[in-house]
């Protein structure tokens, strides 16, 4: 099997594993084993540009440490290897979601036509509703 070893944009000098035990059901092997893997990216050693970190770390503001680490932790799998691929993965995915810029708003104005359209609208409306009211007899608008 062919193994990555780092992300686009992201050198494997950057990243760093730690195996832990998994928790949740498994038996005996779940005591034994060190399946679940824990992926730090320390971000100032990465090659992505400031705006793409600023959107990383906006993205997924509870993975980033206040040493400026991603850390990603996958244990979905019981074995270490599908577990290592997942954290990359995911990691893949935070850093292409973080590249795509989002569209700048334009702000945009009412036409007159419209305003007066809505004017008139919640005029009708406010009629309309005076009118399910009680009745009084000694009232001067009605």
């Amino acid at each position: 099997m062919i193994q990555r070893n780092s992300v686009d944009g992201i050198p494997e000098q950057a990243l760093s594993y730690r195996f832990v035990r998994s928790g949740g059901p498994g038996g005996q092997n779940v005591n034994k084993v060190s399946s679940a893997v824990q992926l730090r990216v320390d971000l100032a050693r990465t090659d992505l540009p400031g705006p793409v970190l600023e959107r990383l770390a906006r993205i997924a503001p509870g993975l980033v440490t206040r040493h400026g680490e991603l850390l990603i932790f996958a244990d979905r799998f019981r074995s270490q290897h599908q577990n290592r691929e997942d954290a990359l993965d995911r990691l893949e995915s935070l850093v292409r979601q973080a590249r795509h810029a989002p569209k700048k708003r334009l702000p945009t104005r009412l036409s007159k036509n419209k305003k007066h359209k809505r004017q008139e609208e919640k005029k009708q409306r406010s009629a309309q509703k005076k009118l399910r009211g009680r009745l009084r007899l000694n009232h001067p608008d009605r």
